[in-house]
C-alpha cells in the first residue's frame, strides 16, 4: 500500500530545530524562559496586539479569556455552532451556558444577522448575555465589520477564537486583532505548531497580567507559596516556545503553500457536478488551513461518507467538517439560533489533505481517488 497521506501533519520549514537546540543547550527547559518572552513579543506584533501570553493550549487561552471578561456561573455566552468542541467546552469550564448561532453561507462563520436578532430579543427581555465568542473557522475570519459593530451596540465584550485562523486577514487586518481578547492554538494539526500550546492576545496590559497570574497557579508575591485565587498550570515551556518562534518566522510560506493546495483542488475539480469548495469571505484572505469540499450526493452519485471511506481505503486521511455544537449530545438542551446552514455543511462537508508538506504527486493521488469514486 502507498504511504499514508495525512490531513494536516506538522511541517518544519525554518529555524525550528536550531532554536529548539538553543533552548535545550541553555538548560532553559522549564518553567518559562527567554524563548517564551521572545515568542510573546513576536507573536503580539504579528497579530496586531500589544500583549501576548504563551499558554499550554488554545483551550487554556479560551478558559482564561472567559474568566478575564467576567463570565461566570449561569451566564450565557453567544458562540458559533459550527466549531470544534473546545470553544463550547471552555464556556462550560466556567459554569456558563453556550448559546449556539448558525453560520452564514458567505464565510461558514457566525451569521451576524442571527446574532443581532438574538441580542435584540434578549434586550427586550432584559436578559443580555455576558459575552460573544466568535470563531474564525477553518482558516477564515468572520464578518467583523458587522460582529464588532453589534458587540459595540449591545456593549458586550468580544472574544475571538482564532485557533484555526492564524495568518488569515479581513480588511487587511490579521486574525486575532478583532476581539477584545483573542485565542490561538498551536496543536499539531494547525498551520503552525509547537506540538501543543496556545496564545492569548489583547491590548490590555491588566488582562495580560491577570492571564499570566492565573496561568501560573495564581501564586501571589511572597517568598513562600501564597495563594488567594484558584489558578492553573497553563504556561508554555521554553522548549515549545523555541519551536513556535521558528514556525512563526515561516508562517507566510505555510499560508502560501496551503492556498496553492486549495487552488489546485479548485482547478482539478472544476466542472465536476456535485462538488463545491468552501467560499472565501469578501474582503478576507483565508489561510485555507484545510481544503473543504461539499459533496451533493444526488449530483455527484455518492455521499460524503462513501468518499471518505474510499479515500481511507487508499490510505488517505480525510475528515467530515465539524459537527455543529447544537447537534452534539453533550450540549443537548442549550439554546440555538438557526442551524440549517451548519447542519448542511456537516452533512456534505469533507476536509481533504491540506498540509504544508503535501507534495504535487500526493495531491494528484488524492484527486485521482476522489474522481474515481464517481
Amino acid at each position: 500500500m502507498s504511504d499514508r497521506i495525512y490531513l494536516s501533519p506538522p511541517c518544519m520549514l525554518g529555524r525550528e530545530r536550531q532554536l529548539l537546540l538553543d533552548a535545550f543547550d541553555s538548560n532553559w527547559i522549564a518553567p518559562l524562559g527567554p524563548h517564551v518572552n521572545a515568542f510573546e513579543v513576536e507573536f503580539a506584533s504579528r497579530v496586531g496586539k500589544t500583549q501576548a501570553v504563551a499558554l499550554s493550549s488554545g483551550t487554556a487561552a479560551l478558559h482564561l479569556a472567559l474568566q478575564i471578561v467576567g463570565v461566570g456561573r449561569d451566564d450565557r455566552v453567544v458562540t458559533s455552532s459550527f466549531t470544534f468542541a473546545a470553544t463550547a467546552n471552555a464556556i462550560k469550564y466556567v459554569a456558563a451556558q453556550p448559546v449556539f448561532v448558525d453560520s452564514d453561507w458567505s464565510s461558514w462563520n457566525m451569521d451576524p444577522n442571527l446574532l443581532r436578532e438574538y441580542l435584540q430579543k434578549c434586550r427586550i427581555q432584559n436578559r443580555l448575555p455576558k459575552a460573544v465568542l466568535s470563531v474564525d473557522v477553518i482558516g477564515q475570519c468572520c464578518d467583523y465589520d458587522s460582529i464588532r459593530a453589534i458587540c459595540h451596540e449591545f456593549e458586550l465584550p468580544l472574544i475571538e477564537d482564532a485557533a484555526e485562523a492564524l495568518g488569515a486577514t479581513y480588511r487587511d487586518r490579521p486574525a486575532g486583532s478583532f476581539g477584545d481578547i483573542a485565542c490561538f492554538s498551536f496543536n499539531g494539526n494547525k498551520i503552525i505548531t509547537t506540538s501543543g500550546g496556545g496564545m492569548l492576545v489583547t491590548d490590555r496590559s491588566d488582562w495580560a497580567h491577570q492571564a499570566r497570574h492565573l496561568a501560573t497557579q495564581a501564586r501571589d508575591p511572597a517568598p513562600h507559596y501564597e495563594h488567594t485565587q484558584v489558578g492553573y498550570n497553563y504556561r508554555m515551556s521554553n522548549l515549545l516556545a523555541a519551536i513556535g518562534r521558528g514556525q512563526l518566522e515561516v508562517l507566510e510560506e505555510h499560508v502560501r503553500r496551503r492556498r496553492a493546495i486549495f487552488e489546485n483542488y479548485r482547478t482539478a475539480l472544476a466542472g465536476r457536478p456535485g462538488i463545491t469548495l468552501m467560499p472565501e469571505i469578501s474582503g478576507g484572505r483565508s489561510t485555507r488551513w484545510l481544503s473543504v469540499v461539499l459533496i451533493d450526493p444526488e449530483k455527484f452519485g455518492e455521499d460524503r461518507e462513501a468518499i471518505r471511506q474510499r479515500l481511507e481505503a487508499a490510505n488517505i486521511e480525510s475528515r467530515p467538517a465539524w459537527k455543529p455544537m447544537h447537534c452534539q449530545p453533550v450540549f443537548a438542551g442549550c439554546e440555538a439560533v438557526g442551524g440549517a446552514v451548519s447542519e448542511h455543511i456537516f452533512a456534505q462537508g469533507l476536509c481533504l489533505p491540506s498540509g504544508s508538506s503535501l507534495s504535487p504527486p500526493q495531491q494528484a493521488r488524492v484527486i485521482e481517488v476522489l474522481g474515481s469514486s464517481r
